[in-house]
């Protein structure tokens, strides 16, 4: 008997959904950093056995959006409610429940299991005390609030950061996980190319060095990824949608983006675990977050 099926993590932003993703893979896969709205794609990891094979899918957090960049954002997280197999909706002990109903009523018409997951649990001690409660009052309290909003749904306290809960959750996944044969080759770890992953990378680099919206307005495309035995060649553009964002990113006399290029330098040699020669180039590419044919040119296109 061969067990097979797609797993799709959901929520709202910085829920630690990517960090969750990466310890039920393995593998570093999704870019987490502590910011909101890390994640902009649907990304695929796999988990492969001899008899099981489940397709985790990270997915942008759910929020109202703004411009189209955020509309792709959206459809890519409601996509995931359509092919799933089992459900992650992934919350944690500080959010509002009742935030972002709509796409909650989605969730709660399903009719495939899903598993609410309290993440952040090592951080219920900082809530306390509110009037007089522990920290296991505050969580009781909590759980019924999603019970009543998703009734159906199992509730599994979890620290993705710590692991706490992480393998009981992949025990129970693979108990509802239907039989089935594999959908992907079993040396397959994701559906992402190489060029995904270092666009990515530098994304993740430029979210964690340069502040306010510069992250927001940024977008990575790799032009050039040349592979030989000794190393990776690659090129890539950084286009932002300002002439003065340009200039943040290059920094006084190009030291910002020395570094930028410095750092992810060194994470791409971990990834691909070989010697990389990056050369990154800055453009403006006014509104590309508001543009559908520069968005379709980036890849955000859920279809």
């Amino acid at each position: 008997m061969h067990k097979a099926g797609f797993v799709n993590i959901v929520g709202n932003p910085n829920v630690g959904k990517s960090t969750l993703m990466n310890q039920l893979v393995g593998e570093r896969i999704s870019i987490a950093t502590f910011k909101a709205q890390t994640t902009r794609h649907r990304i695929m990891g796999i988990v492969n056995t001899p008899d099981m094979q489940i397709v985790f899918s990270d997915t942008p957090g759910v929020l109202k959006p703004n411009y189209k960049l955020q509309e792709s954002m959206l459809a890519f997280s409601e996509s995931a409610l359509q092919d799933a197999d089992v459900l992650l909706y992934v919350t944690d002990v500080i959010e509002n429940p009742e935030k972002n109903m709509d796409f909650l009523e989605k969730v709660q018409k399903m009719e495939i299991p899903v598993l609410l997951l309290i993440n952040k649990i090592d951080q219920a001690p900082t809530l306390a005390p509110q009037g007089g409660k522990n920290p296991n009052e505050i969580l009781a309290e909590l759980v019924e609030r999603w019970h009543q909003l998703l009734p159906n749904a199992e509730i599994l306290p979890i620290s993705a950061l710590n692991k706490f809960g992480t393998d009981m959750l992949l025990k129970r996944i693979q108990e509802l996980l239907p039989e089935s044969p594999a959908f992907f080759d079993k040396d397959q770890l994701t559906d992402k190319p190489a060029r995904f992953f270092v666009s990515e990378i530098i994304r993740e680099k430029i979210l964690l060095y340069y502040d306010k919206e510069i992250p927001y307005s940024v977008e990575v495309r790799v032009d050039s990824f040349k592979e030989t035995d000794q190393r990776i060649d690659i090129h890539a553009t950084i286009y932002v949608e300002r002439e003065s964002q340009k200039g943040i990113i290059i920094g006084h006399q190009g030291v910002a983006l020395k570094k930028l290029g410095i750092e992810s330098r060194k994470a791409l040699e971990k990834f691909f675990d070989k010697r990389i020669n990056l050369e990154t180039f800055v453009k403006v590419d006014k509104d590309w977050r508001s543009s559908q044919r520069e968005l379709d040119a980036f890849g955000y296109n859920p279809e």
